[in-house]
């Protein structure tokens, strides 16, 4: 299946999902709403695919909402769906991102705005090329963040900051969102997805049960008390003892060689 704006490939257990309308920066108008959300529910459900990656081509990332679309939209009068006012697909794919069974990682090329910055806080890590922007830029429009801005970002630079990223809209570089812990590392432009793809092959030699499993416990306890927690770990703990793979890890581990896990 091939999407409009959208390129999706699979390598090495690896989906690469490439936002694809590169003349407009990545916007999310067009089908690329559609085609994003159908393609991580296609990489989701493939058994095939242990690591999600997700970028942009061309020169950005993503530029976040089509704001041309916009403006033309109010002018006409144009109204929305009364289902994207109740539950936008916006809200469905931030979700089809936290609950995706596997891990899911931003290779964030270039300008990664407003909406475009809350899709890459909703993927689980992030790897930024140097010259990457971040800008929760809602409010030069007057609008109000979206896509999860306001749920991410203070769990990952805490309130005050987050508060003075979203009132101002200021644009910030990759070493500054490297320092707010925003990315896990910053790389030269040609090294971003050698780099990403690395990572992603280590996680995508792991155990998918076992990295399933530590995905949701790791969302889950953000919002539990310490018991709780626990509980969770050994509910999870006990599914992983007794599957095949952490068969082969011990097994492995013994024989002093590589684990090679299966997903069973």
């Amino acid at each position: 299946m091939s999407y409009k704006c959208l390129l999706y490939d699979v390598r090495d257990a690896i989906a690469t999902l490439t936002l694809n309308r590169p003349e407009r920066l990545n916007a999310l108008g067009d089908t690329l709403r559609e085609d994003l959300h159908d393609a991580l529910t296609r990489a989701s459900e493939d058994d095939g695919v242990r690591v999600i990656v997700i970028t942009g081509a061309g020169k950005g990332f993503c530029s976040g909402g089509d704001v041309k679309s916009m403006h033309e939209g109010k002018e006409t009068g144009r109204a929305r769906p009364v289902i994207e006012k109740i539950a936008p697909l916006r809200d469905q794919t931030v979700l089809a991102l936290r609950d995706a069974p596997k891990p899911v990682i931003a290779a964030v090329n270039g300008a990664a705005a407003g909406a475009g910055m809350n899709l890459a806080l909703a993927c689980d890590i992030r790897i930024a090329s140097s010259t990457a922007r971040f800008g929760e830029t809602f409010v030069k429009r007057g609008l109000h963040v979206d896509w999860g801005g306001t749920y991410f970002l203070p769990r990952l630079v805490g309130m005050a900051k987050a508060c003075e990223l979203i009132f101002t809209g200021e644009v910030i570089d990759a070493d500054e969102a490297l320092r707010l812990g925003i990315v896990s590392a910053v790389v030269p432009p040609e090294r971003l997805m050698p780099a990403v793809y690395e990572l992603a092959g280590k996680m995508a030699a792991g155990p998918p049960l076992a990295i399933r499993l530590a995905k949701r416990a790791l969302y889950h306890n953000q919002d539990v008390d310490l018991r709780a927690a626990l509980e969770y770990e050994t509910y999870a703990q006990n599914i992983c003892s007794e599957t095949d793979d952490a068969r082969e890890g011990i097994r492995a581990f013994v024989e002093k060689r590589a684990p090679k896990f299966e997903g069973r």
